[in-house]
C-alpha cells in the first residue's frame, strides 16, 4: 500500500530525491533529542501502540495461565507538518534543470523537528504521554543560580553522583534551555575553563540546549536503552496530499513516543 501517496504525484523521482533530501537533513539540524537517545524501531506504519516495560516486569503463571505485569502500552502518535511547492517551480526546475526552491520544505521540517523535541522533553497531557521534564518518579533537585559562581556544577555533579549510586551508570546527558546554556558560557575564576567546558566532562560532552520550550528548563538523564527510547513507527517521511490551485501539497509525518521504562534514570532540576 503506498500510504503516501507518492505514485500520485506527477512528477519525476528525482524531484523527490531533492525534497526527502531537504526534509531530512533539514530534520536532523534541528533534532536535539535523537542526538542522546536510542532509535526502537522503525515499527512500520501500521503499528499504533509499543509496549514500555518497567523495570518489575515479570511474567507471572497461575493456573496454567500466565500474564506478564510490569507492562503497559502507549499510544504512537502521528504527528504532521504540510507545506506547499508551486506547479511553476516544480516544472521550470525539471524542464530547465534548475534548481528546486525548498525554503517551504526546509521550514516544514524544522517544524517537525521541534513538534517530536516538545513530545520527548515535555510530553502532552491531552494523549497521556510523559516527557523527560514532566515524568512521574523523575529525581528532583532544585536548581541553583547558574549565572554565577558554581551552583551549575555543583547541580549537574548531585544529579551524577544520585544517578550513580542508584546504578544508573552509562551515558549521561544534560538537555537544557538556551538561556540556561548561555549562563554557562562564562569564565570560571580561578579555573581558566568556561563552565560549561566543566560541565561538559562531567557528561562526555553530551550537553543540547532544546529550542524555544520555555525558560529555567533542564534535565540530565542516564540515556540508555534499559532506561529509556525512543519508539518509531513511521520514521520522518513525506507524502503527496493534493492538487490544488495547480500548485502540489505535502505532508512531513512520523509516528513515534517517548518510552521512559525507568523514571529513576530522570534528575530534572527546577
Amino acid at each position: 500500500m503506498d500510504y503516501l501517496a507518492r505514485e500520485s504525484a506527477p512528477f519525476s523521482p528525482e524531484t523527490w530525491e531533492k525534497i526527502d533530501s531537504a526534509v531530512i537533513d533539514n530534520a536532523k539540524k534541528h533534532m536535539v533529542c535523537r542526538r542522546f537517545l536510542n532509535i526502537y524501531g522503525p515499527l512500520g506504519p501500521g503499528a499504533s501502540t509499543v509496549p514500555v516495560d518497567g523495570p518489575n516486569k515479570a511474567e507471572s503463571p497461575e493456573n496454567g495461565l500466565g500474564r506478564i505485569t510490569g507492562r503497559k502500552l502507549v499510544e504512537l502518535p502521528q504527528f504532521y507538518e504540510d507545506f506547499t511547492l508551486l506547479w511553476r517551480d516544480i516544472e521550470e526546475s525539471e524542464k530547465l534543470d534548475r534548481p528546486l526552491d525548498l525554503s517551504a520544505a526546509a521550514s516544514a521540517a524544522q517544524r517537525s523537528a521541534k513538534r517530536e523535541d516538545e513530545l520527548i522533553l515535555f510530553g502532552n497531557k491531552a494523549l497521556g504521554a510523559e516527557g523527560l521534564m514532566t515524568a512521574a518518579g523523575s529525581y528532583k533537585i532544585k536548581r541553583g543560580t547558574w549565572n554565577e559562581g558554581e551552583d551549575a556544577y555543583k547541580d549537574v555533579a548531585h544529579a551524577i553522583a544520585y544517578l550513580s549510586s542508584n546504578s544508573k551508570l552509562g551515558r549521561y546527558a544534560l538537555v537544557l534551555s538556551p538561556e540556561l546554556y548561555l549562563d554557562l558560557q562564562r569564565l570560571q575564576p580561578n579555573v581558566g575553563l568556561l563552565e560549561l567546558d566543566r560541565i561538559s566532562k562531567l557528561v562526555g560532552g553530551r550537553v543540547y540546549p532544546a529550542g524555544p520550550f520555555g525558560t529555567g528548563k533542564a534535565a540530565l538523564v542516564c540515556a540508555e536503552p534499559q532506561y529509556m527510547d525512543l519508539a518509531v513507527g513511521v520514521d520522518l517521511s513525506v507524502g503527496y496530499l493534493e492538487l490544488k490551485d495547480f500548485n502540489h501539497s505535502f505532508r512531513i509525518l512520523e509516528t513515534a513516543a517517548l518510552r521512559i521504562k525507568d523514571p529513576s534514570a530522570i534528575v530534572a532540576f527546577e
